[in-house]
């Protein structure tokens, strides 16, 4: 199975959606802050042109983007980009479009920044299941070289998503935000995509994902939690040992595979309870449960309250989303 299959199955288990938000016009010196996002929120931001240093606190990490760079936060960290000078940034004035996003403009002198900040929102009750999964940083770069070996790859069908969102960010036209809504929401995947291909992720799912052996048994849990896997049929997909499969798993997740699996498992049953159709009993059974109450104990320790509780918040969010009489 392929990398991408993981990815498609992930993204049927937990729903992600995307917004632009600002779209900041700058030139040096400037600094911007964001606060700690809310647990279903991932920050996001675009270099479509010019350079900003990133640095989140919580992971100690600072590190130089350039244009056509791209930034996840899956942990919601608090951060900071700004110019690198360490002068006083100069004050902003921002505007709102018909569209919802607002334009943040200064008149510094320095270097140019274009850049395209919003956030993706991860559908309840999932954000731990992302947030136990990704890194607490994530930075890919969408490649402007199209050439015939590589026009196929995510980092350059980033680069043609990220000049569609610079335009539909550009003016004020019909349908703008529904676009640049939909245009961040197709971010989120390629983003994820472009970060498994590359390989360079030494931790987390993509890390697993792009690991020559580990990414077996990664296609295979996502393909079909409910199955009763042991990890010496896990172990047996990736070519190794029970103790060198569970080792390195470890390492690369900080969890253990039985634990993701859980997780997957515990993710379904949320879905399949919103159903008002689907007793508590047939979403056990459905992802490989023969004992209600072990998974409504499990069930009640992933996702902090039981399945009714959850059914019932659930059915008050959606009436909240119905349009009124």
């Amino acid at each position: 199975m392929s990398q991408v299959d993981w990815l498609s199955h992930l993204l049927q288990i937990i729903t992600v959606t995307g917004q632009l938000e600002v779209r900041c016009a700058y030139g040096a010196p400037w600094r911007v802050l964001w606060p700690r996002a809310a647990a279903n929120e991932i920050p996001y931001h675009v270099i479509v042109k010019g350079r900003a240093i990133f640095e989140d606190p919580d992971s100690r990490t600072v590190q130089e983007l350039g244009s056509g760079d791209i930034v996840l936060l899956p942990h919601g960290s608090a951060h900071m980009l700004h110019d690198g000078s360490g002068k006083k940034p100069i004050s902003t004035r921002q505007s709102r479009g018909s569209a919802g996003w607002m334009l943040s403009e200064n008149d510094g002198p320095g270097e140019q920044l274009d850049l395209l900040c919003g956030r993706f929102f991860v559908g309840p009750p999932h954000e731990r299941l992302i947030r136990n999964c990704l890194p607490a940083n994530l930075v890919v770069r969408a490649l402007k070289n199209h050439g015939e070996e590589d026009i196929a790859s995510a980092s350059s069908q980033l680069s043609g998503l990220v000049s569609l969102m610079r335009m539909e960010s550009s003016g004020d036209r019909a349908g703008g935000r529904a676009i640049l809504n939909a245009l961040s929401s197709v971010l989120f995947t390629l983003v994820l995509r472009a970060a498994s291909e590359a390989g360079k992720s030494t931790e987390g799912l993509l890390a697993l994902a792009g690991h020559p052996r580990l990414a077996a048994a990664i296609a295979a849990m996502f393909a079909d939690p409910a199955r009763a896997w042991k990890l010496p049929d896990l172990a047996d997909l990736c070519g190794m040992s029970r103790a060198t499969f569970m080792r390195q798993f470890q390492d690369k997740l900080g969890r253990s595979a039985l634990d993701l699996l859980t997780d997957l498992r515990m993710s379904m049953a949320a879905n399949g309870l919103k159903n008002p159709g689907t007793s508590t009993e047939a979403a056990a059974e459905a992802v490989g449960y023969q004992s209600v109450s072990a998974f409504r104990r499990v069930f009640a320790e992933r996702m902090g309250m039981t399945p009714g509780e959850w059914r019932r918040l659930a059915h008050k969010c959606d009436e909240a989303r119905s349009p009124s009489d």
